[in-house]
């Protein structure tokens, strides 16, 4: 019988998710991936080339689930607007926790300024998110006051932290605000959409 190797590579993906998650790259163990996927651990190597790929792997894939899940505009070019937009992403944060304890894993373990695997592909996929914002600026008139003048690049940035930074330190969304995202979800992605249609004006 053939050997599955989508079904594999797929299964060492999943159990790779919450190890990296848990205990970053260089923390996280091979056997206890390769034990939760129920594969082989030398499968592993031929199909990733070690530990530090098969995390670039995972944090590729999960921010293609991301980019998948919770678009900027609809396929047919309808854009969602950034307020429903930061809405989507939050409930995307509050669903997948571990997606924003990757990215952290990423940055602390990567050299200051290096470059990250894939940083060429994920920066136009950004750059597109961008012009994006900016066609929907421009079909919904122009900007209508003097701040509005925000560069698309930077509102779409502020929303990418006020969806994603409450769940990347709640300690501070619980010292600052009384409370975390997880705490009481309904209020919280209330108040980022609110701060972003007020950004976004």
């Amino acid at each position: 019988m053939a050997w599955d190797t989508a079904k594999t590579k797929r299964l060492l993906l999943d159990a790779a998710v919450d190890e990296f998650a848990a205990h970053g790259p260089e923390g996280a163990r091979i056997d206890r991936i390769a034990a939760a996927a129920g594969v082989n651990k030398e499968r592993i190597y031929p199909y990733f080339g070690g530990k530090k790929q098969l995390f670039d792997a995972v944090v590729e894939r999960e921010l293609e689930q991301l980019a998948a899940a919770v678009p900027l505009e609809e396929a047919d070019g309808r854009s969602v607007g950034l307020p429903e937009y930061a809405g989507r992403v939050f409930d995307y944060h509050l669903a997948h926790p571990h997606l924003l304890r990757l990215l952290q894993w990423e940055a602390l373990y990567g050299a200051a300024g290096a470059a990250v695997a894939g940083e060429e592909r994920r920066a136009a996929y950004y750059a597109e998110k961008v012009a994006a914002v900016s066609r929907a600026r421009q079909g919904a008139g122009g900007p209508a006051r003097a701040g509005a003048q925000l560069p698309p690049g930077d509102l779409l940035y502020a929303v990418v932290a006020l969806a994603g930074w409450q769940f990347a330190a709640p300690q501070l969304a619980r010292m600052i605000l009384g409370g975390t995202a997880g705490e009481d979800p309904v209020a919280r992605r209330a108040a980022v959409v609110d701060m972003v249609r007020r950004l976004a004006l």
